[in-house]
């Protein structure tokens, strides 16, 4: 019997619109009365997810900053933070690139370079960083990396930010999160050794555990769990990893994936 439920929220969870779908409640209620945990897991920072589950804050698993943070009823329970000095140094090698935007994501704030501070710069950031600070220089930032994150609002992050940050790779891990955004964490860091470390502090195999998700960051916790499902919206390469598919999220297809395995007698 499935235990937990992990899932990505961008292109997941969420609709087109970026909301949670009309009907999530319910199934969460039913979840919670098979004592089946919940757990977003997203490259989007502990306290973005928290605001977006306010109500479920000391009830869900949070997998936060792509695995690198993992909080339950606000405990830390695993972390992974990057050294501070090569931070900076990936966070430099970004200057010379026009028109993309640096983050230095710590345990408490997204810290942003003031001239890029902007309200149109906001309007994406706080989509994943509802805690956000503005600072003259990523020397001397007063927190702890745990990622660095680079964004390009052209949507062409694979061509204009990944080439650059491949120098990185034999010390760090570089992740393509989206169309409009690379992460850059320590190595061997992702959603699925986060999975990994949840099934060993609370003792739960990965046949008991099920995952949604759609592009290339959500591929270790695919691997993760038995029980994989690659949303119809998804990247083609998450779709040969999963062991099964649900509908879009416009089709809001986490939920019809979990209806799919009550029904099937697997919660």
């Amino acid at each position: 019997m499935i235990k937990i439920i992990f899932s990505d929220m961008d292109g997941t969870l969420l609709d087109e619109h970026g909301n949670v779908p009309e009907g999530f409640d319910e199934i969460i209620a039913e979840l919670e009365k098979r004592g089946v945990m919940f757990a977003p897991a997203s490259g989007r920072q502990y306290y973005s997810l928290e605001d977006s589950f306010m109500k479920y804050k000391d009830r869900f698993l949070f997998l936060a900053e792509n695995g690198t943070v993992v909080m339950y009823k606000g405990e830390k329970i695993f972390t992974c933070p990057m050294n501070k000095q090569l931070a900076q140094q990936v966070l430099k090698a970004a200057e010379p690139l026009e028109n993309v935007y640096s983050v230095f994501c710590g345990t408490k704030n997204g810290y942003v370079l003031k001239h890029q501070y902007t309200e149109e710069f906001l309007a994406e950031l706080h989509k994943y960083y509802t805690h956000s600070a503005p600072i003259p220089s990523f020397i001397d930032v007063p927190d702890e990396p745990v990622k660095v994150s680079f964004f390009d609002p052209t949507g062409h992050a694979e061509e204009t930010i990944y080439p650059t940050m491949r120098q990185f790779e034999h010390c760090l891990q570089v992740v393509l999160a989206s169309d409009y955004w690379v992460d850059i964490m320590n190595p061997g860091i992702n959603k699925g050794v986060a999975v990994q470390e949840v099934q060993k502090r609370f003792g739960i195999r990965p046949e008991e555990c099920a995952a949604f998700g759609d592009y290339m960051n959500d591929a270790e916790m695919m691997q993760s769990v038995y029980y994989s499902f690659a949303m119809a919206n998804a990247y083609p390469e998450i779709k040969k990893l999963a062991r099964f598919q649900t509908e879009s999220n416009v089709d809001h297809g986490v939920l019809r994936g979990i209806e799919r395995l009550i029904k099937e007698g697997l919660i």
